[in-house]
């Protein structure tokens, strides 16, 4: 069913369009994020005749695919990867899955690092004194002494 013309608070089955406040109210994303989206194209929200934007329930439904992806970890590159096989019905959930194992090595890669750091710190404060004495390995490592 086509929105009738000069009608763009209507859409299929008669559901209201909302504003941007609606909208990040039920996608639980701030405007301000909302916005960002538009501007690189993520959602294309309908504009009424005023200029304001009209959010759907489909846009409503692609902010929270795009909120959970973030959660996820997923860059804004590969939320529109996700987005784009999300919509192509013909896609191979081969292509999806690539996408997830690649975002898996890749905080994995995260983790060993943040381990690492970890490790360090645990390795600089061990050998700190902490008492009233200036000297201090912390410090010292940051100013690029000598490796312990």
């Amino acid at each position: 069913m086509a929105v009738p013309a000069g009608n763009n608070n209507c859409r299929v089955g008669g559901s209201k369009d909302m504003n941007i406040g609606a909208a990040a109210e039920r996608s639980g994303l701030p405007a301000k994020t909302i916005r960002y989206y538009e501007d690189i194209a993520l959602v294309e929200p309908a504009r009424a005749e005023n200029g304001y934007r009209d959010y759907s329930e489909r846009d409503v439904h692609r902010l929270r695919f795009l909120q959970r992806a973030r959660r996820l970890g997923f860059s804004v590159a590969e939320c529109r990867s996700l987005l784009s096989l999300y919509e192509d019905d013909t896609r191979a959930s081969a292509d999806v899955k690539a996408i997830a194992l690649d975002k898996i090595d890749e905080i994995g890669r995260k983790i060993d690092e943040l381990k690492s750091l970890r490790a360090t710190l645990v390795t600089l404060a061990e050998h700190c004194h902490g008492d009233d004495r200036p000297d201090c390995p912390i410090i010292d490592d940051l100013a690029g002494g000598d490796e312990l």
